[in-house]
């Protein structure tokens, strides 16, 4: 059965490799496993026919069969439990690579997220400055904790493994800022998983689509 996702016609993140579709790229590159892409609008993205696959109107989604999923780390999670390659074989290290996959998503992403959002839609707010500190008061906290678990290991927890993709997908949106320089261990991390074969394929389809996006204007 063919494995279809969603992504962004027209990227907002300018092909940076930042949009959500990029982590099931990624995992399914590292499971092998090939795929095709159905780019969607964001007029498309209100419609019935995307809705009915993804209750909020965001992307990515998966398709495979009579499977359809969405939220990016439900669909990486599927990927890794179906394929091999992304979670350890023994039980106690499944557990513990699906904890680190929560923690990226939950505990390290929300404060880095709100910090980009903030960038964006906030600057021309009397707030702003105060509210980027107290974001990056909180990212900083995050990476304290996480550059001294990481120590000088290569990944979280022994192999490559999903917590470190998704957590490396988290770890990207800094690279518009300063903070992650401030961290060495983190942006080596980041930059190991970066030179990995299959996260290079990855952000390279998913380039060619802003690309072409571009081209067509």
């Amino acid at each position: 059965m063919t494995i279809t996702i969603t992504a962004f016609e027209r990227s907002p993140d300018r092909g940076r490799g930042l949009a959500r579709d990029m982590r099931v790229r990624w995992a399914l590159e590292e499971a092998g496993q090939p795929y095709d892409v159905r780019l969607v609008s964001f007029e498309t993205m209100k419609q019935p026919a995307h809705l009915a696959r993804q209750p909020f109107g965001q992307i990515p989604t998966y398709e495979e069969g009579d499977l359809t999923l969405f939220e990016s780390g439900a669909i990486v999670l599927h990927i890794a439990e179906r394929h091999g390659g992304l979670l350890p074989q023994d039980v106690n290290g499944r557990a513990r690579a699906i904890a680190w996959m929560f923690a990226a998503l939950n505990t390290v992403e929300t404060p880095i997220f709100e910090h980009s959002l903030a960038r964006i839609l906030e600057r021309d707010e009397p707030w702003y400055e105060k509210r980027l500190r107290s974001l990056e008061g909180s990212i900083r906290k995050r990476l304290d904790s996480l550059s001294a678990h990481l120590g000088d290991a290569d990944w979280l927890d022994g192999a490559f493994s999903a917590g470190d993709l998704l957590m490396v997908s988290v770890l990207l949106r800094l690279k518009s800022s300063n903070i992650l320089n401030d961290y060495p261990s983190l942006a080596a991390y980041v930059a190991r998983a970066e030179a990995r074969p299959a996260y290079q394929r990855a952000f390279a389809a998913q380039f060619a689509v802003f690309q072409a996006a571009s081209a067509a204007d």
